[in-house]
């Protein structure tokens, strides 16, 4: 047979191709027979001939899975508070691990649920005893990274009916003053020195007045309490809090559904950062339109264990979070620098890996430029297209042929039990999110929503595996889509503004009625500002952005955003700011290039050099233009949607810097107002 393919003009790599493919297909098939289930070749279309939603009579679209027309409010009858979330893994845990920490090439240490439990109490208890009010106009700040004393304060404020404010670095001392005094918070939980003398810097300077109390979770001198009592506050450390609180106890004042547990203040790109108000009832109801959805593929069990990284302050992380504690599960925090994150992951092995968009990009760079040989880069390709197609087909494993031969490593990155990975908050490209779903062997869903609808109103449905869109309708909202005619978005196309309602859309914005009409309209629709586009299946795919659009000289509407995701797709592309001005006829663009993937992508086309060289080098500023350009062009954007000109910046954008917001997103005055000689200089050049 060999010697036949090759005679009639195949070559060996093509006939090791075809057996492998035919064993894979027998063996599968014959597992297919044995539990009754389609063919590989339906299976799909099986799928897709589903679809994911029903209309009614409005227009709105809601979710096919769930129990009639009502909307989901909650999972299970015991869990409908914060408190009950968590009084519910206390229980079913059996006093299991909670909160596991760890330092330097140390394994993870571990609180039991009990011991959280209690030190709630001690802490709420401690609270009530420095004229705090066991009620929801009771407002706590939390300014700390994510750890376990987090969790502790969150847990406490819950026990005890009163409202989590968290407080982030990047927000900015300006943001922070506003939160503070908007929210009316006399007392604020933080994690480090510095931070407290951040927050009596206000107070020194009258800036806020109601600052009564600082608790801190690390030590700090003496020197650091004097400086309060000059001021008038009061500056103790949570181990003392909860001291006072174990010898003052207090019996719980569990809330209610409808009662506010956090307000979340998003940091927002202009203005200052509005509070979304959030109740009990808000986060309930949307994780357990998760649970809800993914419950005929994945069921949340003790042994679940989840890394905790991204921002606590967001409600992304805190829905991941939650589900665990349902579920009596173990979340594990990273050690505080994300350059340690692999190796936090391999200590402590988790199995729900949630991501954003970013990250998946530079797992899938990574990756390649290790593929540093043509062949090598052919031999992963093949493997993953080998995946993919028993992805597509429903198949998701991670113990075939080609995960011994290649993806095991990688598995084995990520602490290799990793069974879910969950990414939103930014659009995920179809090819990466298609490559990792084959390569990683797990589930990997894809949400959207936003913090006024608590974290998700979409989701990826279990079977569909496809990529480039984000999902169907939670069980727990409707969607709609609304004319845009600014942007020639029409409903009766299935095209227009996403808007949401259900009982996981936000309340308001704490003390801003003006933003909140805004953003709720009066019959309680949630208008996202994101353009969305219904696909046949009955997932929505998210094709624009209202509120990031602006008019060129001759009067064409642009919205920056859709044109940077197509350019990300650039293989040296790493970061992209597309900028546009009412006055100038054309759009202009700063590029930072991958770092790892630059060099090998310039040397291909003759280009030698550092990174530093590389990024000054006028004919890779040429190459790189000309391949965005290729990819508008492929994708369907306008001449003037293109831009004609870019600067090669060297250094990322970062939460650091400014120029990103904590959720990774770009904050755009800030990069017009970084960039603003070298946009200059490109409109003066390309006039």
């Amino acid at each position: 047979m060999l010697t036949f393919f090759l005679v009639s003009g195949g070559s060996l790599w093509l006939f090791v191709e075809f057996v492998l493919s035919l064993l894979e297909k027998m063996q599968t098939q014959e597992i297919l027979r044995i539990l009754r289930l389609p063919e590989l070749g339906d299976l799909g279309q099986f799928f897709h001939s589903l679809s994911a939603t029903t209309l009614d009579s409005g227009g709105a679209r809601r979710s096919v899975i769930g129990s009639g027309p009502q909307l989901l409010t909650h999972y299970y009858d015991d869990a409908r508070t914060m408190y009950q979330v968590f009084r519910r893994g206390l229980s079913i845990s059996g006093d299991g691990p909670c909160l596991g920490f760890r330092k330097p090439k140390q394994p993870y240490q571990w609180l039991s649920y009990q011991e959280v439990a209690d030190r709630a109490e001690f802490l709420g208890s401690g609270l009530l005893q420095h004229n705090c009010k066991a009620c929801t106009d009771q407002f706590i700040g939390v300014f700390a990274q994510n750890r376990p004393e987090w969790i502790i304060a969150e847990l406490a404020c819950y026990t005890y009916s009163m409202v989590v404010v968290p407080l982030y670095d990047t927000l900015g001392p300006g943001a922070i003053r506003y939160i503070i005094n908007t929210a009316d918070i006399s007392t604020v939980i933080v994690d480090k020195p510095q931070k407290a003398v951040l927050l009596l810097e206000h107070v020194e300077r009258k800036e806020t007045p109601g600052l009564k109390l600082i608790i801190l979770m690390d030590p700090f001198e003496e020197a650091l309490k004097e400086r309060g009592q000059k001021c008038g506050v009061v500056i103790k450390s949570m181990q003392a809090m909860e001291d006072c609180g174990q010898e003052n106890h207090h019996a719980p004042v569990p809330p209610q559904p409808d009662d506010l547990s956090i307000v979340c203040f998003t940091s927002g790109t202009t203005g200052n950062p509005k509070g979304a108000m959030l109740t009990h009832g808000n986060v309930v109801a949307d994780f357990s339109g998760f649970l809800k959805v993914t419950e005929s593929q994945w069921a949340p069990t003790c042994a679940d264990v989840h890394i905790s990284y991204l921002p606590l302050a967001h409600m992304f992380e805190r829905m991941v979070q939650s589900v665990v504690y349902c579920h009596g599960g173990r979340v594990g925090f990273f050690q505080g620098d994300i350059r340690l994150l692999s190796d936090d992951m391999k200590s402590l092995c988790p199995t729900i890996f949630p991501v954003v968009p970013r990250l998946l990009n530079r797992m899938y760079d990574k990756i390649f430029s290790q593929a540093n040989t043509p062949l090598k880069r052919w031999l992963l390709e093949f493997a993953a297209k080998r995946k993919q197609a028993e992805v597509r087909s429903g198949i998701i494993r991670n113990d075939s042929i080609w995960d011994e031969l290649f993806f095991n490593k990688i598995q084995a990155s990520l602490g290799g039990c990793v069974r879910m990975i969950v990414t939103g908050a930014a659009p995920a490209s179809p090819t990466v999110l298609g490559f990792l779903r084959a390569a990683l062997g797990c589930q990997v869903y894809e949400g959207y929503g936003q913090t006024e609808c608590t974290a998700g109103c979409t989701f990826t449905t279990p079977g569909d595996w496809t990529s480039g869109h984000v999902g169907a309708p939670l069980p727990c909202n409707h969607i709609k889509l609304v004319d845009v005619e600014e942007l020639n978005y029409w409903a009766c196309k299935g095209e227009g503004e996403i808007c949401v309602r259900g009982p996981n859309v936000f309340k308001g914005y704490l003390k801003d009625p003006d933003r909140t009409k805004e953003a709720l309209d009066s019959d309680g629709w949630l208008h996202t500002g994101d353009i969305g586009k219904w696909l046949p299946a009955g997932t929505l795919k998210v094709i624009d952005r209202k509120k990031h659009i602006f008019k060129l000289a001759q009067g064409e509407y642009v919205a920056p955003e859709k044109i940077e995701n197509i350019y990300i797709r650039s293989q040296p592309v790493a970061q992209i700011y597309v900028h546009g001005d009412s006055l100038k006829a054309f759009l202009v663009g700063i590029v930072v290039p991958d770092p790892e993937v630059m060099p090998s992508w310039a040397q291909k086309r003759g280009i030698e050099g550092t990174y530093a060289d590389l990024c000054t080098n006028k004919d890779l500023k040429k190459a790189i233009l000309e391949d965005m350009v290729r990819l508008g062009k492929e994708s369907g954007l306008h001449s003037f949607e293109q831009v004609k000109a870019i600067h090669i910046h060297s250094d990322m954008f970062s939460v650091q810097n400014g120029l990103l917001t904590p959720t990774l997103k770009a904050k755009r005055p800030e990069l017009r107002e970084y960039f603003k000689k070298q946009i200059e200089e490109l409109y003066s050049i390309s006039m």
